[in-house]
């Protein structure tokens, strides 16, 4: 059962729902309409892919190509790579094509919701890893992801990589502001090397966004993301909760698995939906109360530390401030 249907106020979540948000999530929900959807799986496989990486991707050719090359240069093992092209009109389709990569296509913006789902159905590995284009890994990055998900006795964990970001970032998740470039051509690879392999940073709690590793099964077993959070804002923390919801506790960032995030967002060229209003509507709390109270995101990782969902009043007054949410 979901902990927030476990509630003292039972009756809340349906009738602030029903009467106060979902008029106006649905009205936002109208403007996001599913493009078809092209599935094309490269005519060769690998049958030693121990990851297949989900890269969206919508008309940034460059970052995207740096990601590539980044995945194949500084990978420990072999891995399955699948691109959604959105779009693909700055010659990201060709590129793809010529790459001989699986891929998924739609000619308008399908959104991460709809894209993820998508490239999950051409995977072939047992586990799913989603990463964005303008990321550049580090060497290990995927063995040191790998070692943490083999010690586990289960298969209920949702791992996250961690960003190295060139910007300040009030998250303790992140390592930052380490600027190493803003784009491929004024990157500084050797430095970056360097620094990632002499930095040391703690595991933390709250693994919530890419770079993030499923198990495919269980990714199967929540129905993937979630679509009426499209195009995509908030869906990281309803994958989450939803993956609480089977059962999940243990939400792991790696912090010897590294990332640069070039921090190049596309979301300015779409139209946002209300994302933190719909999760408090759909699950009867805010985000930032699951990412902190909960998930206890980056906070230093405890391995015999259990996470759980309090019922105190906190949670209560949480509950209230989504009814203020929501005018």
């Amino acid at each position: 059962m979901y902990p927030a249907e476990n509630s003292s106020i039972p009756s809340f979540r349906l009738w602030f729902s029903q009467y106060v948000c979902a008029p106006t999530i649905s009205k936002s929900n109208l403007t996001f309409v599913k493009p078809a959807i092209q599935l094309t799986p490269a005519t060769v496989k690998n049958p030693d892919a121990v990851f297949s990486i989900l890269i969206p991707s919508w008309n940034n050719l460059d970052m995207l190509r740096f990601c590539i090359e980044s995945i194949l240069e500084n990978s420990s093992l072999p891995h399955q790579i699948i691109i959604h092209v959105n779009e693909g009109t700055d010659g990201t389709l060709d590129w793809v094509k010529s790459m001989k990569l699986d891929y998924s296509y739609s000619q308008t913006n399908a959104g991460i919701c709809y894209a993820m789902n998508a490239m999950a159905s051409l995977s072939t590995t047992e586990y799913l890893l989603y990463l964005n284009d303008d990321m550049y890994v580090c060497k290990n990055w995927d063995s040191e992801l790998l070692r943490v998900a083999q010690a586990l006795p289960h298969r209920r964990w949702y791992l996250s990589g961690t960003m190295i970001e060139p910007v300040a970032s009030s998250s303790s998740c992140v390592i930052s502001p380490f600027d190493f470039g803003r784009n491929p051509q004024n990157f500084q690879k050797e430095a970056l090397n360097d620094f990632a392999a002499k930095f040391e940073k703690q595991d933390w709690f709250g693994a919530c966004w890419p770079p993030s590793l499923v198990d495919k099964g269980l990714f199967e077993q929540v129905g993937g993301y979630s679509a009426e959070f499209s195009p995509g804002m908030y869906s990281d923390p309803d994958f989450g909760m939803k993956l609480w919801g089977a059962g999940v506790r243990h939400f792991q960032g790696v912090g010897s698995s590294k990332v640069y995030h070039f921090q190049s967002h596309s979301t300015g060229r779409v139209k946002k939906n209300d994302g933190r209003r719909q999760f408090a509507a759909k699950w009867g709390f805010t985000a930032s109360y699951f990412y902190k109270s909960v998930l206890k995101m980056g906070t230093p990782f405890q391995k015999n530390m259990q996470l759980s969902f309090s019922k105190r009043l906190a949670y209560f007054i949480n509950h209230l401030r989504t009814i203020w949410m929501a005018k």
